[in-house]
């Protein structure tokens, strides 16, 4: 059954939102108080409203009755960012994403009922800062505020190196969920045709050069295993 997601705030972050979720199959009910950002939208869209969110009434007439969830996308007007969540909060969303823009937004954004906050700035970032300290990271999928899910190409010195000798849970507390490997063939016509492949490696298999690990962990415990890998 299709999910119905009903945006608020139709700046560059909303918008990619909207994208986003109707390309994955979503049906998107998309707000905004200005008339140009709805123009911009409605046709890519389920259905696009001229909407005031920080008004009661607007809000109860809107159909949020129809939404399994709302995201409160509102930009740098912070006093309309908390107002639209705490009102959507009163009329009964099952499930709230707000963005938030600092520590202080995030902590009154929860405290009013938020069920999910996403802090844009801090987490790009976090992420900026990591690119920079381990380029090696490339891929890093949230799957609860502290875990994740990480890419990370093989450090260099582990090649041929057995995957329990690793012991990445037990020193580490990373999970390795999978490889991802590049292998070379030759096709009918003696031609090498390269491609990926996605493997579930047992506790004897070897690691090779090129390997991208598909881990689950903490940045914190994946940057302790970059460190050791260092040395």
């Amino acid at each position: 059954m299709e999910k119905t997601f009903a945006v608020i705030g139709l700046g560059m972050f909303g918008l990619k939102v909207c994208q986003t979720l109707m390309e994955k199959g979503g049906q998107v009910i998309a707000m905004d108080n200005r008339p140009e950002q709805i123009n911009k939208i409605r046709d890519s869209v389920t259905q696009a409203i001229l909407l005031d969110a920080t008004d009661e009434d607007s809000i109860r007439e809107a159909p949020f009755d129809q939404v399994d969830a709302a995201i409160v996308a509102i930009g740098d007007n912070i006093e309309a960012s908390i107002l639209t969540t705490n009102l959507l909060k009163q009329t009964g969303v099952p499930y709230i994403v707000a963005r938030a823009v600092n520590k202080t937004h995030y902590q009154v954004l929860r405290q009013i009922g938020a069920d999910e906050v996403i802090n844009i700035e801090e987490d790009q970032g976090r992420q900026i800062a990591l690119n920079l300290i381990a380029p090696s990271v490339m891929e890093k999928i949230p799957l609860s505020k502290d875990i994740f899910l990480l890419e990370m190409y093989l450090p260099g010195g582990l090649e041929n190196t057995r995957i329990d000798t690793l012991d990445l849970l037990g020193r580490f507390s990373l999970r390795l969920t999978g490889l991802r490997r590049t292998v070379s063939e030759l096709n009918s016509d003696g031609t090498a045709v390269r491609s990926e492949l996605l493997l579930f490696p047992a506790p004897e298999d070897k690691l090779i050069d090129g390997d991208i690990l598909i881990l689950i962990g903490s940045e914190e415990n994946l940057e302790l295993f970059r460190k050791s890998t260092d040395s």
